[in-house]
């Protein structure tokens, strides 16, 4: 199991909501949150080995989000 970390422009349930169907249909997710009062909006996935940072990026990104990796 992989623990992603990312920065995210998704401020509000209403984004959070927006984005839920995206990480709930993807395979390789097995847990997801967004953290909406931290102040880079932090999304952490539990993934699966396979699942890369680059895909999680692009899928949220298509969507028309703002998300890179957080690092520490």
């Amino acid at each position: 199991m992989e623990l992603l970390i990312f920065r995210t422009d998704i401020k509000s349930k209403q984004k959070v909501k927006d984005v839920t169907p995206i990480l709930d249909k993807h395979s390789g997710i097995l847990r997801w949150s967004i953290d909406l009062e931290d102040i880079d909006n932090v999304l952490r996935i539990e993934a699966v080995s396979h699942l890369t940072e680059e895909e999680i990026i692009k899928l949220i990104r298509v969507h028309g989000f703002y998300i890179n990796v957080l690092t520490t």
